[in-house]
């Protein structure tokens, strides 16, 4: 499964005793059309014919709907009678109203973000408005949203009546015990998403000329990536990885010093969610530097596990040789964010969240 939260939910409610399939949307034909991971069974559809052919996945959208509820029909009358359709985000949640339609199941809607304000960074206001509108007219048929923090959960009780729960992206636990970083030289790391509103590329150039810094980046080959890699090369003190498996990213950010969220407030996605880098940074055990103006922001001020600053190259460079002259204010930081995974941020807890949630939909399945 390329989406690790989908890869979560999906493993903990096999361990918890379900039957799971995953009808995924494999636009680069990458993986085979069906394979089981961790007992989960895969299915893929891959672009072919006219899916192929037209030019944007804004188009491609309405044949991918159509090709999972096919998907879906076709599940059900070989025998994988389906009690709950769990459509991740909005571009699959379509399919799920049509198979809600024609099975009469649950339906859940798992929002990771608020759809419409991610593709405004690429689309004009006019498909953005028509998203939200589309958005709005298809939850009185869901059965149960899922978001993954307060913000979005304000968001959907705002447009929606229907029964909201969180459960966030959190990670499995490292350690119970605090471990230090072991770096001669101060290292600082970003994993993540590669795009102009986690400042990319000027990001590079403020880090690359910062002395006793040694910088790690890691990211998928989309949005800056060529640019960002290109401009890596320029310092000695920066090493671009590249795309990395999920399974390096914990032991990577557990290798580093300190770990960077510099995400634009301007952003309304960014400005309203939380990042999968603070979690990783939480079960590590790793201060974060991260952005005022932002939900993110507000998080590592309340759990003063971190520095909050202006979205300015002056004032990451800043916090960046605050922490490398500050190991005792590093290692408090730190210890306060694991504190936070331990007590709170963790998939255990959320984990529990997801499976008592599922015990109640089936229960109340059975009455209707």
């Amino acid at each position: 499964m390329v989406d690790y939260r989908v890869s979560r939910e999906a493993t903990s409610l096999v361990e918890a005793g379900h039957e799971v399939c995953v009808i995924e949307w494999d636009r680069k034909k990458d993986y085979k059309p069906q394979d089981t991971v961790e007992s989960v069974s895969l299915v893929r559809i891959h672009n072919k014919g006219l899916l192929k052919a037209l030019p944007h996945d804004l188009l491609r959208n309405p044949l991918w709907w159509r090709a999972v509820y096919k998907m879906g029909v076709a599940l059900y009358k070989k025998g994988f009678t389906f009690d709950v359709v769990h459509c991740h985000n909005l571009d699959t949640l379509v399919a799920g109203v049509m198979l809600k339609k024609k099975f009469g199941i649950r339906l859940v809607y798992d929002a990771h973000e608020i759809f419409g304000y991610m593709i405004a960074r690429e689309m004009p206001p006019v498909i953005v408005r028509i998203t939200l509108f589309m958005e709005k007219r298809l939850l009185p048929y869901v059965d149960q949203i899922i978001t993954v923090n307060e913000p979005l959960k304000d968001y959907f009780r705002s447009i929606s009546t229907k029964p909201i729960t969180i459960i966030m992206n959190s990670k499995d636990l490292v350690s119970t015990d605090y471990i230090p970083p072991k770096n001669e030289v101060f290292t600082v790391c970003y994993i993540g998403v590669i795009h102009s509103s986690r400042m990319f590329p000027e990001l590079v150039d403020v880090i690359g000329n910062i002395e006793k810094i040694k910088f790690v980046i890691a990211g998928k080959k989309e949005n800056l990536y060529e640019e960002v890699k290109k401009r890596c090369e320029s310092y000695q003190n920066i090493k671009f990885l590249g795309p990395i498996p999920y399974s390096d990213v914990i032991p990577k950010t557990l290798a580093s010093d300190a770990v960077i969220c510099m995400i634009s407030p301007k952003d309304p996605n960014n400005k309203l969610g939380l990042a999968n880098k603070q979690f990783e940074a939480m079960v590590c055990g790793r201060p974060i530097i991260c952005t005022k103006g932002t939900y993110a922001g507000k998080l590592i001020e309340d759990l003063d596990c971190g520095l909050v600053v202006d979205y300015t190259k002056e004032s990451l460079k800043e916090a960046i040789i605050t922490l490398r002259d500050n190991p005792i204010l590093c290692r408090d930081f730190g210890k306060r964010a694991l504190q936070a995974a331990l007590t709170q941020y963790n998939w255990g807890k959320d984990k529990e969240k997801l499976i008592n949630l599922y015990k109640t939909l089936l229960i109340d399945n059975t009455k209707t």
